[in-house]
């Protein structure tokens, strides 16, 4: 039997990091987790390393200030995934990936390295605006880097986290369903990808030993997944067995309203622009640089949005 590579993963904490340790583990890969010093007493992020622990995952302890405990903690495996946040009103911090791919680049035995991306492929984003486009630079810049070193990579592009959008029906702000009323935005009829967060987990470790997605970017575009709003709020309607109240908001209002908002918020409303205004998630055909998930893996049953949806009842 083909031995399964070796993995550690930055962000094991996090919303999605917690999930790719799980996903590591269930299909068999030894895995590592690394944590940082600074950790203190964050009982809750604490707690969960433990359970990592229990589970079979073994805690490195690393930090993205001290170099040669990155290089240490990189020699120990064969594929380094990365989920430190880029998400502006958590914390943004996909620059600091550049230190983690010198640490890659000097230990010279990753055999894959998947940068903390997940989200729009930022190759598709060149015209995004301000000061949402901040988010797809940055990660364009760490891809760079990392085709400098000449590290091998995987990039995943895996649209809507459907925690955020299908909890909100769409509707940035929210993350609970409401069962009386919704804002469309624009026409509401914009395509987007819903994606379950441990799908997002099991496509993405299913993807790194697999030589069809090296040097690739992995895109999760579950067919059925494949929304406008209105078609995410009729499924909900249909399982509360109610209509919701409606109403819309154009882009203009859209727009206006944003610049009202701090920073943060404005980057995250510009995503939501894009998304829901433009449909800039399925308007390209993927290219011989990527790959579709859901083509790939026909074995995964992956959560439809009215699966996911059903936990709100």
């Amino acid at each position: 039997m083909e031995m399964k590579s070796k993995v550690l993963i930055t962000g094991g904490t996090g919303y999605l990091g917690k999930r790719l340790v799980k996903a590591s583990l269930g299909q068999g890969h030894e895995t590592y987790v690394l944590y940082r010093p600074e950790i203190g007493v964050d009982i809750e992020k604490v707690q969960m390393l433990l359970s990592f622990k229990e589970q079979g995952a073994h805690l490195v302890q690393g930090s993205f200030n001290d170099r040669r405990s990155l290089v240490n903690a990189v020699r120990l495996v064969d594929v380094v995934i990365c989920a430190i946040s880029g998400v502006h009103i958590r914390s943004h911090q996909i620059l600091l990936q550049l230190k983690l791919v010198d640490a890659i680049k000097e230990a010279g035995n990753v055999k894959r390295f998947l940068p903390s991306e997940f989200g729009t492929d930022p190759a598709k984003m060149e015209n995004a605006m301000e000061p949402g486009r901040v988010t797809f630079d940055d990660k364009m810049v760490v891809r760079k880097a990392i085709e400098d070193a000449g590290i091998p990579f995987t990039y995943v592009s895996a649209n809507c986290f459907a925690g955020y959008f299908l909890g909100g029906l769409c509707q940035p702000g929210h993350i609970i369903p409401s069962r009386e009323h919704v804002s469309i935005l624009g026409s509401g009829k914009e395509k987007a990808i819903y994606v379950d967060e441990d799908d997002i987990a099991t496509y993405t470790i299913m993807a790194i030993d697999d030589p069809r997605t090296l040097n690739k970017t992995l895109y999760i575009m579950p067919p059925r997944n494949i929304l406008s709003q209105r078609e995410v709020v009729q499924i909900w309607e249909k399982l509360i067995g109610k209509e919701l109240r409606k109403s819309s908001i154009s882009s203009e209002e859209f727009l206006a309203s944003m610049r009202e908002q701090d920073y943060a918020e404005q980057v995250g409303l510009t995503h939501y622009y894009h998304v829901c205004f433009e449909g800039c998630l399925t308007k390209f055909e993927i290219g011989d640089e990527g790959e579709e998930a859901s083509k790939l893996y026909p074995k995964v049953k992956y959560t439809t949005v009215e699966e996911y949806m059903k936990r709100y009842l």
